[in-house]
């Protein structure tokens, strides 16, 4: 099946959760990819949610496959910071392969975040962010 943005928000967490379960690691992204915050899903207040967080917080990732890094595009001008570190392990959701964003030691801000990906049709990417053990959004990456 092919996925939309549109049609992500309109998830709900365990459909989301399904979608990325169903989904194999895929390779690891290269280049800059638009995302989307998927906050409180399935719900009318996603999109809108959606929207708000881009323009003022987080506008996507731009990622290094060769050098295993990306960073962040943040605040409404985009500025590139906050790095991870890219690589596969297994996701803490269902314990199989997945690409791990690994903020720990590259970043003060945010080194108690992990984000999951994987892909989830041509170009875009399903993720999740965790807090410590703590799964709190999840998010789309289009490339």
């Amino acid at each position: 099946m092919s996925y939309t943005v549109p049609d992500l928000l309109a998830m709900t967490q365990e459909q989301l959760d399904d979608v990325f379960k169903a989904s194999p690691a895929g390779d690891i992204p290269n280049g800059e990819a638009q995302g989307t915050a998927i906050i409180a899903p399935g719900t009318r207040y996603s999109g809108p949610i959606a929207k708000i967080v881009y323009w003022l917080v987080w506008q996507g990732k731009v990622f290094d496959a060769e050098k295993g890094y990306l960073k962040n595009k943040i605040l409404f001008f985009g500025l590139k910071a906050i790095v991870a570190k890219i690589y596969k392990a297994d996701s803490w959701l269902d314990g199989k392969e997945c690409i791990v964003l690994d903020y720990s030691e590259t970043s003060l801000v945010a080194r108690r975040i992990r984000d999951e990906i994987r892909p989830i049709g041509p170009g875009l990417y399903l993720g999740k962010v965790y807090w410590g053990k703590k799964r709190l959004i999840d998010f789309a990456l289009q490339f």
